[in-house]
């Protein structure tokens, strides 16, 4: 199983699953993106939105076809490590809600992890 390539393409699919569905979600339900961006005080808003759009199905398509998977997997790993301070700030939060946002920043350093786990095999196999 570890030689399938369909399990390889299923795995980057699940990977970036997190990614590509928020991108649909805020290109289909543009208006709902704006409104996401400016409650972080993102602004001007519908640009962030774009932009994240850009970088979430991207990147998302960059590792799940193979293609320039670093690129992608360089961008979706950038793109996560700023909503920590802009999303995820738990260091401004008490309690329960200090200990769920720090929940959420270690599973975002976790997929970063596994972002850069998937750039270097998405090169390994480029080069086969």
């Amino acid at each position: 199983m570890l030689e399938s390539r369909a399990l390889l393409l299923f795995g980057r699919i699940v990977l970036t699953f997190m990614f590509w569905t928020s991108g649909l979600v805020k290109l289909f339900d543009f208006q709902g993106g704006v409104a996401e961006m400016s409650h972080f005080g993102l602004e001007p808003a519908w640009l962030f939105n774009v932009l994240t759009i850009i970088v979430q199905l991207g990147g998302s398509l960059l590792i799940i076809f193979n293609r320039a998977a670093w690129l992608g997997a360089g961008a979706l790993a950038v793109f996560t490590v700023l909503t920590i301070p802009v999303a995820h700030p738990f260091w401004k939060f008490e309690g329960e809600a200090a200990f769920h946002e720090m929940m959420v920043v270690l599973e975002h350093i976790t997929v970063i992890g596994g972002l850069i786990v998937v750039a270097i095999l998405g090169q390994r196999v480029a080069r086969r």
